[in-house]
């Protein structure tokens, strides 16, 4: 089975995923990243929503070795791609500091808009491109896949039937082994480091589960020694009510992939909380004072939950503007990170 640079396994969805109901959505990609090659692309080829059109990179090599097993039309350049009036969409994994450039260029060209996190590498971009798109009718989605995993609408559940009792702080971890050496995420003018590439998991889920009324209380980055860009790092959240959350980050670590919420009365663990794999089934660990239980949940692969969700958005299906309130509480957060890892202020 394939592994992703993070250590964990690739997703193989089986054929037909997703729901058949309404119009297939006819997608291209721009670029042949490592995360669309091993969980979007295989994702998309499977799902019955979606139909995987076309595949473009600088390199016509590239784009036709990438297409070929999909059946996919190579195409030799991202412009050439976003003039092809038969796409519907496109889904973009460039590296990050191209991501305003393409993600404005499509949607200029009418493509709505699927992207690799972050949208962005700077929150005023980030919003500008998000009312572009609502001026323009489109759909722009980050692809913050693990949001759409079922474990943690099911952490969400128990949180607000008060399985442990009044949320008190959020314990989250994402870190994985150092990428090999020329891996985009050690170059700064690619938009490289971990903070908006790993940090961005613990920071999401802080939003996901405590809300978009975070505010930064402390923040440390660190480069290791010969590194340009940041390798881990660190940030104490907190809400007006004193919940806080205290997230762990970095790509030089051992892997860990977990966040544990404390509450009142008890407390959920959730292990691979943000990568899991295809036929990963997720046991939430519940422990309150009247014993510790295990509550399992099915398998699912993410990377189609994400592709049925926009697709859903994009047929109208899905009412209002999706989790943009999170997408952009997120992108303020590791803005404020950064700047309070610097020496500024939080706020």
């Amino acid at each position: 089975m394939p592994v992703l640079s993070d250590g964990t396994p690739a997703a193989s969805p089986a054929r037909g995923t997703g729901p058949a109901a309404g119009p297939v959505l006819r997608l291209g990609v721009l670029g042949c990243a490592e995360i669309a090659r091993r969980r979007m692309l295989p994702a998309m080829a499977a799902h019955r929503a979606v139909e995987l059109c076309a595949i473009a990179s600088r390199s016509a090599g590239r784009a036709a070795a990438t297409a070929a097993p999909y059946g996919a039309r190579p195409v030799t350049g991202y412009a050439e791609l976003l003039a092809d009036p038969s796409l519907d969409a496109v889904y973009l994994p460039l590296p990050a500091a191209l991501h305003a450039e393409w993600v404005e260029a499509a949607l200029y060209a009418g493509k709505h808009v699927l992207v690799e996190k972050p949208l962005t590498t700077d929150p005023a971009r980030t919003r500008a491109l998000l009312e572009r798109a609502r001026a323009l009718g489109l759909v722009l989605r980050e692809n913050a896949m693990f949001v759409h995993h079922g474990q943690h609408a099911a952490v969400r559940r128990l949180l607000a039937d008060g399985a442990i009792g009044e949320p008190r702080a959020l314990h989250a971890a994402f870190t994985v082994p150092a990428p090999p050496e020329g891996d985009i995420r050690y170059d700064p003018e690619l938009g490289g480091g971990c903070l908006a590439d790993i940090g961005l998991y613990p920071v999401r889920a802080a939003v996901h589960l405590l809300g978009t009324e975070l505010e930064v209380a402390g923040a440390v980055l660190s480069a290791a020694p010969g590194r340009r860009v940041e390798t881990s790092g660190a940030a104490l959240l907190r809400r007006a009510d004193g919940v806080s959350a205290q997230l762990t980050f970095g790509m030089e670590h051992a892997y860990r992939s977990q966040y544990e919420l404390w509450g009142s009365d008890g407390r959920i663990t959730v292990d691979r909380a943000f990568t899991p794999a295809a036929d990963h089934r997720p046991k939430l660990l519940l422990e309150r004072a009247s014993g510790t239980e295990t509550v399992t949940l099915p398998a699912e692969d993410q990377a189609a939950a994400v592709l049925t969700a926009f697709s859903a958005a994009v047929h109208g299906r899905l009412g209002g503007a999706g989790d943009e309130a999170e997408l952009l509480a997120q992108a303020d957060l590791l803005a404020r990170i950064r700047c309070t890892a610097a020496g500024g202020a939080g706020r």
